[in-house]
């Protein structure tokens, strides 16, 4: 690509293992205020309670809808 140069790789490769995607799951969760985990916890009932009513999508033996 344009403009990359080689070495300025800034993936951090130890958060795209599950124990590293957790560990920063966590660190970003324990940053946030009391307000914002508050917040976010009262969307993701939203969103649970929303998936929940959503209709179930059965599909035969090749993969496509009945």
């Amino acid at each position: 690509m344009p403009g990359t140069e080689p070495g300025t790789d800034r993936i951090d490769w130890g958060l795209t293992t599950w124990e590293g995607s957790r560990r920063e799951q966590l660190r970003r969760w324990a940053a946030l205020s009391l307000e914002e985990i508050i917040l976010a916890q009262e969307e993701m009932q939203e969103v649970a309670e929303r998936l929940a009513q959503a209709p179930i999508s059965r599909k035969d033996e090749r993969g496509e809808p009945r």
